[in-house]
């Protein structure tokens, strides 16, 4: 039932889909109101996000400014792992460059006219130590040379620090691309670099010169990023077979599914219809994400209408799983009527709050990504996800609490098929809780240990994991629910209510008899009389005789 993270190629709070019966209400203030703020939200969204979508693999620098790290001013090209083959991976380099403002040029020319550098280093993150080093006075990590490193003959004053990796000089690769003197652009070549070693690498763009620091310099062009495999992050590389595998689960639930509904279409109940809402669902998230990633991988351009719409769709999902397993958990359907009223408004609402929240943290984990390492900044995350987890937290609580009500009521009514349907479902949704909150605690420590991403092969482990346990808690719910010939049994009947009724009501108007002291015999005996006309029974209390067609009479 939790879940970190919708159900996308980035990590996901969640969990569960499933069933019951649910009418539409009517529409009271309360949820015309609800229902206005979630079209106003969704609206809004949609219209942002049709400004956010971005290519992936396609690193773009137009109009990126550097920013001040240390003593150095940097700006970050891009990250990602990279798998290497006997096939070509490259970073490619097209039109990169970089413009200042004559109010930079003209102070450069007032400070000797001198040659402004601009360095690009693309170094693997286990070799990061390569690039800068420690200044000899502070003990501060710089990457920029200091006058006191150069009077040692460390390095050059003024310029980009780096050395070669594990004894290879051809990392980490460095270009440069130089300011001259009255010029306003310095330009990249338009280069390849190839890669030949499986790893997460990083492109970072750096420069030392104090006449381009405030945002005076802007960039412009892109890089292409190429795996072995494919266009796609190496990240995101392997959810390309497991979505492909995922679309065709939910296959084969769903003709299990339509199967078992077409052999017993005369027995199926709503509960049952709404589960074949839940795996519709299922089925086109699976196939848009693997549509999407595919595309992705082949063109090199991530699709913008198929990233938002799977995003929307494992958003939809959720929410209306949780609808659905709520209004199971309540009874309606099984143990009484269809919701209705303010407490149907109540839970649209939860349902409607929840899928806006959802929808805002997936489009922004998954629309737009450019790096492995570009996720949103820690208090933009943090604003995502807490109301998600929240929403998260109120829908197990209410699950929960209406769980045991409803088994209470079973119980009290000696329902016991309806009841032993309902221990199962509680198992199932117990089970799945325990898993999440596993994986929860897993997925946080992951994350928190693997600070420059050298995980970053095992990373698509953590979205999988997530869409397994929805998956698996929706196959036991379509086991415990399958179509049938006794599936009447477990929808709801006006007839137990009536017989509840007409129970309370005869119990209600029985009279209140006061029972007096019980009599009891000690000793007694029976007898015929002579004649055999009469027969005697003597007890303590007394002697009496029947005859033939009169009542006993006490002698």
């Amino acid at each position: 039932m939790l879940q970190s993270s919708a159900g996308a190629p980035r990590a996901r709070t969640g969990t569960a889909s499933y069933l019951l019966p649910f009418r539409a209400p009517r529409m009271t203030p309360m949820a015309s109101w609800t229902s206005r703020l979630a079209l106003a939200v969704v609206a809004l969204l949609w219209t942002s996000c049709a400004l956010l979508f971005a290519d992936a693999s396609v690193h773009d620098y137009s109009g990126e400014r550097f920013v001040g790290s240390g003593n150095a001013f940097v700006l970050h090209g891009g990250s990602e792992g990279v798998y290497a083959s006997t096939k070509a991976a490259f970073i490619r380099f097209e039109k990169v460059a970089f413009r200042r403002t004559p109010e930079s040029a003209a102070a450069a020319e007032e400070d000797g006219n001198r040659t402004a550098t601009v360095t690009a280093a693309i170094f693997e993150a286990g070799g990061r130590d390569a690039i800068g080093s420690t200044d000899v006075v502070s003990g501060e990590r710089v990457l920029c040379c200091t006058p006191d490193m150069a009077k040692l003959g460390a390095c050059t004053e003024g310029a980009v620090i780096h050395r070669a990796w594990r004894n290879d000089t051809a990392w980490p690769k460095v270009l440069s691309a130089s300011f001259l003197p009255g010029t306003l652009e310095a330009a990249f070549p338009d280069e390849t670099v190839t890669i030949s070693r499986t790893g997460m690498y990083t492109l970072l763009f750096a420069h030392c010169d104090a006449s381009l620091a405030g945002g005076e310099v802007a960039g412009a062009g892109k890089t292409i990023w190429k795996n072995s495999h494919g266009y796609l992050p190496g990240r995101m590389a392997p959810l390309v077979t497991f979505y492909g595998a995922m679309s065709l689960a939910f296959a084969a639930l769903a003709a299990y599914w339509f199967a078992q509904c077409a052999r017993f279409w005369r027995e199926v109940v709503p509960l049952q219809s709404c589960a074949t809402v839940v795996i519709v669902l299922g089925m086109v998230e699976a196939a848009t994400w693997y549509l999407d990633l595919a595309e992705f991988n082949e063109s090199g351009v991530r699709p913008r209408g198929a990233t938002f719409r799977a995003a929307t769709a494992g958003a939809l999902r959720g929410a209306v799983a949780r609808v659905l397993v709520l209004a199971v958990a309540m009874g309606h359907g099984v143990v009484r009527p269809a919701m209705a009223g303010l407490k149907s408004a109540r839970v649209v609402g939860l349902g409607a709050a929840f899928f806006v929240a959802a929808e805002a943290l997936e489009v922004t984990e998954n629309v737009g990504t450019v790096s492995d390492d570009h996720s949103s900044s820690p208090a933009r995350r943090l604003f995502l996800v807490l109301p998600v987890a929240v929403l998260n937290t109120v829908f197990v609580y209410w699950i929960f609490s209406s769980l045991s009500k409803t088994l209470n009521k079973l119980k009290a009514r000696r329902m016991t098929e309806k009841l032993e349907m309902y221990r199962r479902l509680t198992n199932a949704l117990l089970i799945a809780v325990a898993m999440s909150l596993g994986w929860i605690t897993f997925e946080i420590h992951f994350k928190s240990t693997d600070e420059y991403n050298e995980r970053w092969r095992a990373a698509w482990v953590i979205p999988a994991v997530w869409q397994l346990i929805s998956f698996s808690l929706l196959c036991a719910i379509c086991l415990i629910w399958a179509p049938s010939q006794t599936s009447t049994r477990y929808a709801y009947s006006e007839e137990e209510e009536e017989g509840e009724d007409a129970d309370r009501d005869l119990e209600d108007t029985r009279p209140l008899i006061r029972p007096g002291p019980l009599s009891y015999v000690d000793t007694w005996a029976i007898s015929v009389s002579q004649d055999a006309t009469k027969i005697i029974l003597r007890t303590d209390s007394g002697v009496y005789a029947k005859a033939a067609g009169d009542g006993g009479k006490r002698v």
